[in-house]
């Protein structure tokens, strides 16, 4: 049955590593207008989208929920998977982490955005 999902796209290979619950924090400079996030399905790509209408193929690789957002902290390095720290920038915390059975393909685009996939 197809259903149309809120979706954010993450560069490879953090899109997987989210799917496995190794990464449980995201790390973006901006937040959502409303939380909690239900079912959001992550897309995992290939390139950073940088420039307002980018957009590439990519693959739904998980669903979660993002119920909390918080100022990222120096300690939290690990659990987001980053290389280095950086003041002013926000955590998303993933929970409900579903990962998908068939990696469906799926457009990337910039902040959430809407796709309507098959999920059973």
């Amino acid at each position: 049955m197809k259903k149309i999902y809120p979706a954010l796209s993450i560069v490879a290979p953090m899109g997987q590593y989210i799917a496995q619950g190794k990464k449980t924090l995201e790390i973006r400079s901006w937040r959502p207008t409303h939380l909690p996030l239900k079912d959001l399905l992550i897309v995992e790509n290939q390139h950073y989208l940088t420039q307002e209408g980018d957009e590439e193929l990519g693959y739904a690789v998980a669903m979660v929920d993002v119920e909390a957002i918080h100022p990222w902290k120096e300690d939290e390095l690990d659990v987001a998977m980053a290389s280095y720290w950086d003041e002013g920038y926000w955590a998303w915390v993933l929970s409900n982490v579903r990962p998908m059975l068939v990696q469906t393909p799926a457009m990337a685009k910039r902040k959430i955005y809407f796709i309507e996939i098959d999920h059973a």
